[in-house]
């Protein structure tokens, strides 16, 4: 079943960002970024979208489901898409939109401010999964194309997979530790 689904979302994909580049092609040209937004640097066209997005939905979608599969000790035959994935891909995907809409509007202060705000999020959710990368990407796609944020969501999975994995059980275990050291010396 998810199989089918992963097929369908990316196929829905798939003919959005090729609908998105021919709609952008015939309105002025398709648009291209440089960079870190520098003149000097190299510049990246938009149609590399139609290459990546489909191959990085079908990716994605597979290491939800390997995932997934994986919790479910095996068995590949699940009754649905849990609700925490649908979760992940829309709040990552609203997160993706406002931030794309904010630096658009010329205001680059907020998203600094939101990516900042990301970081702190990981050490309470595993914002580091597939469905969230995937969301964030697809969200900003419109506005930057979707080689950067590819690469600036690549780069904030990773900080956010450190943080939730590897800062995270540090604070927790010395706050029980800071918890039985009290309770101990209230005895």
């Amino acid at each position: 079943m998810f199989f089918k689904t992963r097929l369908y979302f990316t196929a829905f994909i798939t003919l959005a960002i090729l609908f998105l580049l021919l709609w952008n092609h015939s309105h002025g040209g398709v648009p291209s970024h440089h960079l870190l937004a520098r003149e000097d640097l190299p510049e990246i066209y938009n149609w590399w979208g139609a290459i990546l997005l489909p191959l990085l939905t079908l990716l994605l979608t597979y290491r939800v489901e390997k995932r997934l599969t994986k919790q479910n000790k095996g068995n590949s035959r699940m009754k649905g898409i849990p609700k925490s994935v649908i979760v992940g891909f829309f709040l990552a995907l609203l997160f993706g939109i406002t931030l794309s809409a904010f630096f658009s509007f010329g205001n680059t202060e907020i998203p600094g401010y939101m990516l900042m705000g990301a970081l702190v999020t990981a050490l309470f959710f595993p914002i580091y999964r597939a469905e969230c990368l995937l969301g964030f990407v697809i969200g900003m796609t419109y506005t930057f194309g979707a080689v950067l944020p590819t690469g600036i969501g690549s780069i904030l999975l990773l900080v956010s997979a450190v943080i939730y994995l590897g800062i995270r059980p540090v604070i927790w275990f010395v706050i029980s530790k800071a918890r039985n050291l009290a309770d101990y010396k209230a005895e």
